[in-house]
């Protein structure tokens, strides 16, 4: 409860008074809206009543906490300069999230090499930091351990089922999987190709792909691993491999990409081939951007929660920075039918 007010109003005053503890005033008069709508308005009163204001640079010098947080893009690909554009549609709901908070946001795009505690956590830029992008998950892996032993606060996206650190935000990538499995064994396609990595390197994709030959198994179909082409994230990639999945020869009445870029540029390798999509080949992508609408068909794909992955992020920096509870790390998925699995 606190103790009773004394002379000059105080944070530990306005709580006395309303009845809550002192970070929650302190959350309440920054504009956190994880405070309730009731208690936030009942300690702005009791303040206005008290004359109390809010000194801000007081208040961070006391907390030690300079209530930003950096978002720190990193390449995804193999070209360094192309941000992924699912990251880009996820900044939005970041820095919603971190209004609802209080809170400021620095953006910056970094190499994997960079310092990124000494950059933002140790020069007092940042509370901590919120990492999209990893590339190579196997090289990726030893930095994300260096900030655990550095006792740096982050969040990132990635793979929940491969994390370690506690501090990763993801979709059910497995659960995904199963869905477009279900969804192309319903349509009566057997032979269903993957395009994208299936190894510990790239673990999103591969527990995409896990989900799918779990589906078809269980629906007695056994997947054939000859129908497994490496991709990276983005178009070209995409396009090789579906060459690559052509030449071999292989029948094939499916393609299931590890992401819509990969889907694209499957999509036009198929053209090329005078394969018609969805009557020979349907098309499934992964993560719904906005060009996925726009292909020729429009892309059946996998939609993540955008909305809810930039609050659950904020949410799970929050929790390491103040020592509380990190909420769920993992989103659910949503299967997105359009023509190049179905035909209008």
């Amino acid at each position: 409860m606190g103790r009773a007010p004394t002379g000059r109003p105080t944070s530990f005053d306005i709580a006395y008074l309303a009845g809550v503890s002192q970070p929650t005033v302190s959350r309440a008069l920054r504009g956190d809206r994880s405070v309730s709508e009731q208690t936030r308005q009942k300690i702005e009163r009791i303040a206005r009543d008290l004359n109390y204001t809010v000194d801000k640079n007081a208040s961070s010098l006391r907390s030690q906490r300079t209530n930003t947080i950096a978002l720190l893009f990193f390449e995804d690909g193999a070209d360094e300069n192309v941000i992924n554009p699912f990251f880009l549609a996820m900044l939005g709901s970041i820095t919603r999230a971190c209004a609802n908070h209080g809170l400021d946001l620095l953006i910056s795009f970094q190499r994997m090499e960079d310092d990124w505690h000494t950059q933002y956590q140790d020069a007092k830029r940042a509370d901590g930091l919120i990492l999209l992008g990893y590339g190579d998950y196997a090289s990726y892996t030893a930095r994300i351990e260096q900030l655990v032993s550095q006792g740096t606060h982050f969040a990132r996206w990635g793979s929940v089922r491969s994390d370690t650190s506690g501090g990763t935000v993801g979709s059910d990538n497995l659960g995904a999987g199963r869905l477009v499995g279900e969804h192309l064994l319903g349509l009566g396609r057997r032979r269903i190709a993957f395009l994208g990595h299936a190894d510990e390197h790239y673990p999103e994709f591969a527990h995409r792909y896990d989900g799918l030959c779990e589906a078809m198994r269980e629906a007695g179909v056994e997947p054939d691993p000859a129908l497994q082409f490496d991709a990276l994230t983005n178009e070209d990639a995409g396009y090789r491999a579906a060459s690559r999945l052509i030449a071999s020869r292989r029948e094939f009445d499916a393609v299931f990409a590890a992401s819509d870029l990969i889907a694209i540029g499957a999509v036009r390798a198929l053209a090329g081939a005078s394969r018609k999509i969805p009557d020979d080949v349907a098309v499934v992508g992964f993560d719904n951007i906005p060009t996925a609408s726009l292909t020729t068909p429009p892309l059946t794909t996998i939609q993540q929660d955008l909305a809810g992955a930039g609050e659950r992020l904020v949410e799970t920096l929050l929790a390491q920075i103040e020592g509380s509870e990190p909420p769920e790390p993992r989103l659910p998925t949503k299967l997105i039918v359009r023509a190049s699995t179905v035909a209008p």
